[in-house]
């Protein structure tokens, strides 16, 4: 994604935009690792309810740096953090294969339907709370934040959840081999994604997203963004 500080307006910060990014990131991060929890509970693993994670209590879905990470970093516009990881044990679910994978993809199908709803919402109230900055930042962020969500979830590499999602469809022995890279190189690859920077200020994650992330966006708003 591109992280451009939009909350710096002038010299200074909007504040609305800016709790705005807040309430949409809390939102869309809880939902999602609440929807692994759930699916995998409803698959019969025990582990996310033993856990306390099969609730919509948000909070419970965030871990303290990551929290601190996305005020930070919301004061400059874009917001990052994460939420606690779910743990869960496909050996307990019903099917272990396919359960497993419903389970990871429920995260981010989450933040695809989020991005929906916030989408018409946008279109049908859209008009009428411009002068409500903080609502239009809200619904606006609402989509532009989900679908960042759902496509950066999807990326293939370690800690992300397509990494598990690409594992399914591979045989034993190579998944396992697959899930070991992740667990250890592949969560240095995941870095080198998020942290080079290229001299026109873009980054490979942007490059790798950009496509998927605009499609979706003008195809929920309705318009280009030029993103």
């Amino acid at each position: 994604m591109n992280l451009l500080p939009l909350a710096q307006l002038g010299g200074h910060i909007d504040v609305e935009m800016v709790a705005a990014i807040i309430a949409v990131i809390f939102l869309a991060i809880g939902i999602h690792e609440y929807c692994h929890a759930k699916f995998a509970d409803l698959a019969g693993d025990p582990t996310p309810r033993a856990m306390g994670r099969v609730t919509l209590n948000l909070f419970k879905h965030f871990e303290l740096l990551g929290s601190i990470m996305i005020l930070i970093t919301a004061l400059a516009g874009y917001g990052i953090g994460w939420g606690k990881p779910v743990m869960m044990d496909p050996r307990r679910m019903k099917n272990p294969k396919w359960d497993h994978f419903i389970a990871v993809l429920a995260g981010p199908m989450s933040n695809l339907v989020q991005a929906a709803v916030f989408a018409v919402l946008l279109r049908l109230v859209g008009a009428y709370v411009v002068s409500v900055p903080f609502l239009l930042y809200f619904l606006f962020f609402g989509v532009m934040i989900n679908v960042s969500l759902f496509v950066f979830n999807l990326i293939p590499i370690g800690p992300l959840d397509g990494m598990w999602l690409l594992g399914t469809f591979m045989p034993d022995k190579t998944r396992l081999a697959w899930t070991r890279f992740n667990l250890t190189i592949g969560q240095f690859v995941f870095l080198g994604l998020v942290l080079i920077r290229f001299p026109d200020g873009s980054s490979p994650l942007s490059i790798i997203m950009g496509p998927l992330r605009s499609t979706l966006a003008r195809v929920l708003l309705g318009h280009d963004l030029g993103m």
